[in-house]
């Protein structure tokens, strides 16, 4: 079935991204303050009866693939109950979760069988110390359990999300090449993006992905590979002869705009067409009727713009919007 689901611009969307929570139990330089976040009361979030029924609303328009997010999704007990609510709907084929892994060796097990398909893994560092600086305490050892624990469970493919920042972790590329050598990963690297960031330092640490390629050509040949299940806008690559493979998103500076096929739903219920623009229409009051939810999506879909203005912002030049002042923790990614 083809999504009903379709922009001013032509743009099928059949996937929804859902956070659950605001709350994490890091705080990522480039995802959330150190200090100072207000977070949403408990009353103010979506229960995973409501969501459910905003999915069953959208199913039957051709949404088929959903990713849970936070925040940290398993910071909010009970996630494998909203899994098992949303695999039983028709029509959904994939539920994805993308978490910072420090709870998944716990957790892998009964996520896979109450019905996750696949598992994306933020690792923005391999050396501890690093590691614990860039998520301001995090344990990398435990995300490194929760790797294999998910390995063992069974998801595939299990992806790795690095945010490249320029002389923060740009010195580990090798290393996160090598894992792809030995091991069935697919790690892909993501460029810094200014999402709530209201002032101009993201542009310091913005690194150009076409330092991975270098890095990767003076150590090893590799080719250009096909698309991986679920890869949506990474260019893929291979170590010629390796078990794994690699990725680079460029929101920035190579926008995947012109193929967007998603939305988003924020843990306290508003639907976001766009991650970098403000706009945004809450969809809570109108939980339980169907109807009135599908023509608030369509009403965000219309009000979906064309692209995005990110590379503008690193270039200092003025923009033609309202950029969102949400965090990203705020929005889920």
């Amino acid at each position: 079935m083809e999504s009903t689901l379709m922009d001013p611009f032509g743009r099928e969307h059949d996937y929804l991204r859902i956070s659950v929570t605001d709350r994490c139990n890091l705080r990522c330089v480039y995802c959330m303050p150190e200090e100072g976040m207000q977070f949403e009361p408990t009353e103010r979030i979506l229960s995973y009866e409501e969501i459910t029924s905003i999915v069953k609303a959208l199913a039957p328009l051709g949404i088929r693939k959903l990713r849970l997010t936070g925040g940290e999704p398993l910071v909010r007990k009970g996630l494998d109950q909203l899994i098992a609510m949303l695999s039983a709907i028709p029509g959904i084929e994939d539920i994805a979760l993308t978490t910072n892994g420090i709870y998944l060796a716990a957790y892998a097990d009964l996520l896979k069988t109450a019905g996750l398909t696949r598992v994306n893994i933020s690792l923005d560092s391999l050396k501890p110390d690093r590691f614990a600086s860039i998520t301001r305490g995090g344990k990398v050892q435990r995300v490194l359990d929760g790797i294999k624990a998910s390995q063992k469970a069974g998801f595939y493919p299990i992806k790795l999300n690095v945010v490249l920042m320029k002389g923060v972790n740009d010195d580990e590329v090798e290393d996160f090449l090598r894992m792809t050598r030995d091991e069935p990963l697919h790690i892909r690297f993501i460029e810094y993006m200014p999402i709530g960031e209201s002032g101009d330092g993201w542009r310091s640490g913005y690194m150009p992905l076409e330092h991975v390629l270098e890095t990767c050509g003076a150590r090893w040949d590799y080719e250009s590979c096909g698309e991986i299940y679920g890869n949506g806008p990474a260019d893929s690559y291979r170590i010629v002869g390796a078990a794994g493979t690699f990725g680079l998103i460029h929101p920035v500076s190579s926008h995947f705009c012109g193929n967007c096929n998603r939305l988003r739903l924020t843990a306290d219920g508003n639907i976001k067409p766009c991650l970098y623009w403000s706009d945004e229409f809450n969809v809570r009051p109108l939980v339980g009727d169907d109807k009135a939810v599908r023509d608030l999506f369509y009403k965000a879909l219309g009000a979906k713009p064309e692209t995005h203005d990110m590379l503008k912002a690193l270039n200092g030049q003025q923009i033609d919007g309202t950029p969102t002042l949400r965090h990203m923790s705020q929005i889920g990614g």
